[in-house]
């Protein structure tokens, strides 16, 4: 049975070009960049209302309209979306932002918010014959691929750096998933899968690697407006790595708008980064539209230790075009405030999100926020994850 998909083509992010988006592809085949997902949003507003979507499941499947999957037997769903944005009262008055939230990315299947990104990844890799994934990761994106490749009953191959944490490596291998672990980073085992790809005909889900993540992530900005009563808040502050998420949700708000269910107002968006792996806050800085590969990138914050980003640019100019900012945040503040966090509003955060709180504070104590404004904090994944940073 069909989806309600308006999908209509595939068109490259930095060059234009369009593709149709019934194959099997990666980059875009002109310029080497990301490909976007696009839709007919006319006839998606018609079925996609505010009306509507108040009797619909509680899932990321509710906007099918705008989400690339066309067969309902290939929507893989485990239970990924609709994440709770709790008012973190006690929290806002100690730090002085009493309007701030929580988008809790954590109660996500596999315990993040690659949950969202892998779900439209693999459900549509399916769709289009693929038999074999592979993807590089530093942890949580492999243990969603895992999951939903076992969901779809595809083989996984997954390229992790040996220094990531256990749990991770040992998620992966119980969902199924066949594990290397590689001696660098996380863009040495993209090499890997590439190389992989080229020789075994595996398809490559990595980060904006494939046009699909991206609209996975998408969700998490639809949420947004959708549990804020249609309107956006003042500042999102998301912790970027690959910056999938931003970008996505910068793309929804777009989406949005053309469907008639928000109006032309933005959130700032603020991407902070770990301050011994800034590659995004350091060519925000500089002005320039790609950000060089950081060397040396080291961080407690798996998530965040991405030393190059190939959807750089498309992070750079919402950042810019928002009036938002890029920040760095050190180690020490991630793990102070991930007990900040966890004591005033009963979340336990990865590194991550309590990166997103460190850098909250700085910008209210540099006047960059103002303490009446409504800002959104993403915890992208549970801190669960990290034990072994406290035990």
């Amino acid at each position: 049975m069909k989806t309600k998909s308006t999908l209509t083509h595939l068109e490259c992010g930095k060059c234009g070009a369009t593709y149709n988006a019934n194959q099997l592809i990666n980059l875009c085949p002109a310029c080497g960049k990301p490909l976007l997902a696009r839709y007919d949003l006319a006839k998606a507003a018609e079925t996609l209302t505010k009306a509507v979507l108040k009797e619909r499941p509680p899932s990321l499947w509710r906007y099918e309209e705008v989400l690339p999957v066309q067969r309902q037997e290939a929507m893989l769903n485990l239970g990924e979306g609709w994440t709770p944005l709790p008012w973190a009262a006690r929290l806002g008055e100690h730090i002085g932002c009493r309007n701030t939230l929580i988008k809790d990315e954590s109660l996500n299947p596999t315990g993040s918010f690659k949950a969202r990104g892998l779900a439209l990844a693999v459900s549509r890799a399916l769709e289009l014959g693929a038999k074999e994934l592979a993807i590089p990761s530093a942890g949580n994106a492999a243990g969603a691929m895992s999951a939903y490749a076992a969901a779809a009953g595809l083989l996984a191959h997954v390229f992790m750096p040996k220094d990531v944490p256990a749990t991770f490596q040992v998620e992966c291998k119980e969902l199924g998933a066949t594990v290397t672990l590689v001696d660098g980073l996380i863009n040495d085992c993209g090499v890997k899968v590439r190389e992989g790809a080229a020789k075994y005909g595996w398809f490559d889900v990595s980060t904006l690697r494939e046009p699909y993540r991206i609209e996975g992530k998408k969700t998490m900005g639809y949420e947004l407006a959708e549990q804020l009563g249609w309107r956006l808040p003042d500042v999102i502050i998301y912790p970027t790595g690959g910056g999938t998420g931003l970008v996505g949700m910068w793309k929804a708000f777009d989406e949005l708008e053309q469907m008639g269910l928000i109006g032309p107002q933005r959130p700032r968006m603020v991407s902070v980064q770990a301050s011994n792996c800034a590659p995004i806050v350091r060519a925000y800085q500089a002005g320039t539209e790609h950000a060089e590969l950081w060397q040396g990138a080291t961080t407690v914050a798996d998530g965040l230790r991405v030393p190059v980003a190939i959807g750089d640019f498309l992070i750079l100019r919402a950042i810019r075009a928002s009036g938002g900012t890029a920040v760095t945040v050190t180690d020490e503040a991630m793990l102070h405030y991930t007990k900040i966090m966890g004591q005033f509003t009963g979340i336990f955060p990865a590194p991550e999100g309590a990166a997103c709180l460190a850098a909250q504070v700085e910008l209210l104590a540099q006047g960059w926020l103002q303490p009446d404004e409504t800002v959104v904090l993403f915890n992208t994944g549970t801190g669960l994850k990290y034990a072994h940073l406290w035990a």
